[in-house]
């Protein structure tokens, strides 16, 4: 078996003159990170100006392969075919790493190749930096070894590997559309509860359950989480509606002395001032935690009079009236950052219940969030397993440890081991 290296068959990281043609205010695809999945889950909706993209980002066409460098993305799968960009040209994060096709190798079959177990494998090994912080160099890229497959037999296997991953993709998309209506539904009964309790009780402004309002600060913190001993200041990341994810951190460095003032402590009801316009305004009551963890200046923790619940007011927080109401203040905001000042969240309409009340809601409502994310967890498990099995083909398609011309017009992918 002969074999060649990556680079004789795909530029790595070219400059991409189609970039350099467009004009300062034309606009092109952008992507971030979060946006870079494999399948319908690539978001190509974000769009940029030539002008704030042209230094500090990576560039790319149409046909190139995208491969996240950093961990833990690469290891994750992420490498997707770009098709489809906006005037033909992107621009995105700089933890991109920009194959472009070469005449001897197809396209999709440089995307199957580094989506293959063994690519992954070897390029985990090759890793550099710290932890949360490692990379996969271009050197990696440029002189890995590959086997020597002319044109048409790359193409029987995409061929193969189109339709047997679509299947798996099918799969995949469906049980996301069944945890979507899953999410609706539950939304749905959450915004029926609080308007019967408001039909019932009524309702007064927030301002009213009050009595203070802190807004911590957001010193120059390293990017990596902090350890069990450490301190962290909260990331924006760290809430979204209903939920605290401590995890979500950054470490303060040992020659910052942490202000203790603002320290986060269970019962605490944070709230997001900024953020994107989907997520400003968006409110969870803090758990139990183990971790020291400080109040950022994109957060409130909003101080409540005895007897208030945070847990209820974060559960009807998000409820459609007061996300309208915050969708209302973010209108005219960029797509990248909105603001909610505290006056508008002392505005916001709460049932005027007693704690009974408060708790029998709170009760029910964390009863079918918790139905909810243990399905959401068997979910994610046949996620997990439908992702290992379309991996363990690609990878037995690519490498060659079967014969794809006589695979095809079978059903394969349950005998492929994982």
């Amino acid at each position: 078996m002969s074999t060649v290296r990556l680079r004789h068959l795909a530029q790595i990281n070219p400059p991409t003159p189609a970039f350099d043609r467009l004009a300062d205010g034309d606009e092109l695809t952008f992507l971030p990170m979060e946006a870079v999945w494999p399948g319908s889950r690539l978001d190509l909706s974000r769009r940029r100006r030539k002008a704030a993209v042209a230094t500090g980002y990576t560039r790319f066409q149409d046909g190139d392969v995208l491969v996240p460098k950093i961990t833990p993305t690469f290891e994750a799968g992420r490498a997707v075919l770009i098709e489809g960009l906006h005037g033909g040209v992107g621009a995105g994060t700089t933890e991109l790493h920009v194959l472009r096709p070469g005449s001897q190798v197809d396209g999709r079959f440089l995307y199957y190749l580094v989506n293959a177990h063994s690519f992954l494998k070897l390029g985990e090994a090759e890793m550099y930096g710290v932890a949360g912080q490692r990379r996969v160099p271009d050197e990696f890229l440029r002189n890995l070894l590959v086997r020597s497959i002319p044109l048409d037999g790359q193409r029987r296997i995409v061929k193969f590997l189109d339709i047997e991953t679509a299947r798996m993709d099918q799969m995949v998309d469906l049980q996301f559309q069944f945890l979507e209506k899953l999410r609706e539904r539950e939304s749905a009964q959450l915004d029926l509860e609080i308007q019967r309790m408001m039909t019932e009780w009524g309702s007064i402004p927030f301002r009213r359950f009050i009595w203070g309002v802190d807004q911590g600060v957001s010193p120059q913190c390293d990017a990596i989480p902090a350890g069990d001993h450490e301190w962290g200041v909260l990331k924006v990341s760290s809430l979204r509606p209903g939920v605290f994810l401590p995890e979500e951190n950054k470490r303060l460095p040992n020659s910052i002395s942490p202000d203790t003032s603002n320290e986060v402590r269970e019962g605490d009801l944070l709230v997001v001032r900024a953020n994107t316009p989907q997520l400003v305004g968006s409110t969870a009551a803090v758990p139990r935690i183990r971790r020291k963890l400080l109040l950022s200046d994109k957060i409130f923790r909003v101080r409540l009079l005895s007897g208030v619940s945070p847990e209820f007011i974060a559960a009807v927080a998000r409820g459609k009236r007061v996300r309208d109401l915050c969708a209302a203040v973010s209108n005219g905001a960029s797509q990248s950052m909105a603001n909610i000042r505290f006056e508008e969240v002392k505005a916001w309409p709460i049932p005027a219940v007693t704690s009974d009340v408060q708790d029998a809601f709170v009760k029910r409502v964390s009863d079918e969030r918790a139905r909810l994310n243990a399905l959401q967890s068997r979910i994610e498990r046949q996620f997990a397993l439908l992702g290992e099995r379309r991996q363990a083909l690609i990878t037995a398609a690519v490498t060659g440890q079967f014969d794809v011309s006589s695979a095809s017009g079978r059903n394969v992918t349950d005998g492929v081991g994982v």
